[in-house]
């Protein structure tokens, strides 16, 4: 199975569908799973890019500078996982990991303080 539907939620506020795809980055998405649910503190850079805080610990797979609309990438050199708002260059290499398939414009409401996490959906 390629695809795994997951949900975001930004705690109190929206849920949001994604899909990572393991063919993208396999050892990457690989270790997401092994650590759902995942949960860490949200940020914007610009109004562009949200992201959240995470403990893991995965190398870069595939790494790219360009993403659009509703991607998801990884930080390796963080351990972030970045969620695009608008088709964007970025200044760090990422590893492709997934996309957002519903409520994008949700995260363009984030706060100082907001929470994400990442669950199997229906959990």
């Amino acid at each position: 199975m390629s695809k795994i539907d997951l949900t975001l939620s930004l705690k109190g506020k929206a849920q949001m569908k994604i899909e990572l795809k393991r063919h993208l980055a396999p050892k990457t998405v690989g270790a997401i799973l092994r650590a759902l649910p995942l949960e860490g503190n949200s940020h914007m850079m610009s109004n562009s890019i949200a992201f959240m805080d995470t403990s893991l610990a995965a190398g870069g797979e595939k790494l790219r500078t360009q993403f659009k609309k509703g991607e998801i990438g990884f930080m390796a050199s963080n351990g972030s996982i970045c969620f695009f708002l608008e088709d964007v260059p970025s200044t760090k290499l990422m590893t492709l990991v997934g996309k957002i398939t519903s409520n994008l414009e949700a995260l363009k409401e984030i706060k100082p303080g907001d929470i994400f996490s990442i669950s199997q959906e229906g959990t």
